[in-house]
């Protein structure tokens, strides 16, 4: 379940926003003063209501403090204030979005909808695509390769060999596949190409390991896999 927190200092509305939120299947907190949120971790919620005209510490310096810590939460600002300026400055701090009071409950739930649909395609895109076997990580988003607590450093086609034999997860990769993916040509039976390359990644991954991840399969191909 989304978990949502309201900043808001008229106790009505802060009831109604709360009473409606949960029916439609969010978890909300409420609180009326700015300060008091400063001191909770920013990054607890999965959006952020915020009113700019709040107690102690405004819902613009919200938003800014918000952002200091936390990138990926939507912020979006429920507030009197229509004027261009006020907008302007909360945008600039960080905000998804604006919403001036008084409002429809409907166009809040879109908003809110919307706004959640756009973080977690962020937080899909941020997040790293690591392939692990054993002590092994090929992190496919950046290019990295880490055994243990060791950086091994690899040529292009090295990489692209072991991320594809990371990426069958333990299945067998055939000479076939391997020619086509790596070098984006077909299969000669004449060249040991992937032998070499082979053998270049075990001394790289295997060398030093007690215990080896690179194994050929005679006839069919070559798999990564602990055994």
């Amino acid at each position: 379940m989304k978990n949502i927190l309201i900043l808001e200092d008229d106790l009505k509305m802060a009831s109604e926003l709360k009473l409606f939120l949960n029916n439609n299947g969010f978890d909300t907190k409420v609180l009326n003063d700015g300060g008091e949120l400063l001191s909770m971790d920013l990054k607890d919620f999965s959006l952020y209501l915020l009113d700019i005209n709040v107690p102690t510490v405004n819902g613009i310096e919200v938003c800014k403090k918000i952002r200091e810590t936390n990138s990926l939460s939507p912020i979006l600002m429920l507030t009197a204030y229509s004027a261009v300026h006020h907008k302007v400055q909360a945008l600039n701090f960080g905000a998804d979005d604006y919403l001036v009071k008084p409002f429809h409950l409907d166009e809040l739930l879109a908003r809110v909808k919307a706004l959640l649909r756009r973080s977690s395609r962020a937080v899909r895109e941020e997040e790293d695509i690591i392939y692990k076997v054993d002590d092994l990580a090929v992190n496919v988003t950046e290019m990295k390769v880490q055994r243990g607590s060791k950086v091994i450093e690899l040529t292009p086609k090295e990489y692209k060999l072991l991320e594809l034999l990371a990426k069958a997860r333990g299945r067998t990769v055939s000479k076939q596949v391997i020619s086509e993916e790596v070098w984006d040509i077909n299969f000669e039976t004449g060249t040991n190409t992937i032998e070499v390359y082979i053998n270049f990644l075990r001394t790289k991954i295997d060398k030093g390991f007690e215990t080896k991840l690179i194994h050929t399969r005679p006839g069919y191909g070559y798999y990564l896999k602990k055994i």
